[in-house]
């Protein structure tokens, strides 16, 4: 399922366009904080509610407790880059143990969620090292290969910033409930079971390091989609290179590394605007549990998934979220979540 290492070769021409995404990406991240600092710091009232009372800490301290948080950690980093949905997975495992299930812990247990996909980060860097490598070397100009799927990654990334800044608040505020990760697990599911007899293993496509610069915003595009939680980034970003003309197995090791730049911008900018509210809530032990626990697991689930795509289809996949949404309604049904 990996693509032969990349070659050494010196680059001249195409650095320019590399470190220009680069300054554009580092811009957007930074435009990003600095416009969450002065929204914040636009009124006493506005900063004062993005902190936790002591009554709202003790009650998160008291949902959390070692043994969920490595629950948590678990099911973060199996879900992670799985195209099953680690945020739906995460909403109702939280519902299930009962963590932010009032106003006064929900922010708290929804930060925590994104904080501890560090873990899942760490596991791909580890795992997809030397391709890495090769993007490093390719933003110098020393690697062909890394300095175009630098351009791709960089490009399929650019309208996850634009859109997301834009409406992480309405989506925080209406869609990270059961109901509406329901409905997405459902039509997740079925697209997967419609899709997956028609794509083969051995399909002749492009490698990961052709994609054109439209094709990487086709792919960018379509992850904005899984802003809709339960929807998954890894799944809409493997339907899309595949429908770009991607081979299977670069359009999962594309995902993985786009999931990368998009959940490293997510978790930096959760860190820097919410951090505190974790640390507040839960101290320093459990997010460091969970943390560990998501970086095993994910490293696992990413090597099973690779071996697993070598001989057999997605359709597991779309088993998965259709039989996890129906325990999930028969959980609403019974007032359990």
């Amino acid at each position: 399922m990996f693509d032969s290492p990349p070659s050494h070769t010196k680059v001249r021409g195409g650095r320019v366009i590399a470190l220009l995404l680069v300054l554009l990406l580092a811009g957007g991240i930074v435009h990003t904080f600095t416009g969450a600092t002065r929204a914040n710091a636009s009124s006493t009232e506005q900063a004062a509610s993005t902190e936790l009372t002591a009554e709202e800490q003790l009650a998160a301290k008291n949902q959390m407790s070692t043994w969920k948080a490595m629950v948590l950690g678990a099911v973060e980093g199996i879900t992670e880059y799985l195209p099953i949905s680690s945020t739906g997975h995460l909403v109702v495992t939280q519902r299930i143990l009962g963590i932010g299930d009032t106003d006064a812990t929900k922010d708290a247990a929804d930060s925590y969620a994104i904080a501890i996909q560090f873990g899942a980060i760490l596991a791909v860097l580890v795992l997809y090292r030397k391709r890495i490598e090769s993007i490093i070397r390719g933003l110098f100009g020393r690697d062909t290969d890394g300095r175009n799927l630098l351009i791709s990654l960089m490009l399929a990334f650019i309208p996850a910033v634009i859109i997301g800044v834009a409406i992480e608040k309405p989506i925080k505020s209406n869609l990270l409930n059961v109901g509406p990760v329901i409905g997405a697990w459902v039509v997740g599911g079925l697209l997967l079971l419609y899709l997956a007899p028609k794509i083969k293993a051995d399909r002749p496509g492009l490698s990961i390091t052709h994609i054109r610069p439209k094709q990487a915003l086709i792919i960018g595009c379509a992850q904005v989609l899984a802003m809709w939680p339960g929807t998954s980034r890894s799944l809409v970003t493997i339907l899309a290179a595949l429908a770009i003309g991607m081979t299977l197995a670069a359009a999962v090791e594309f995902s993985f590394l786009l999931g990368l730049m998009t959940l490293g911008a997510a978790t930096l900018y959760e860190t820097a605007t919410n951090g505190s509210t974790v640390i507040d809530a839960y101290g320093w032990l459990n997010p460091l549990v969970g943390l560990i626990f998501a970086f095993i697991f994910a490293a696992l689930a990413v090597k099973w998934m690779v071996t697993w795509l070598q001989t057999r289809s997605l359709a597991i996949f779309g088993w998965e979220r259709l039989a996890v949404a129906s325990v999930s309604i028969g959980l609403l049904i019974a007032g359990t979540i």
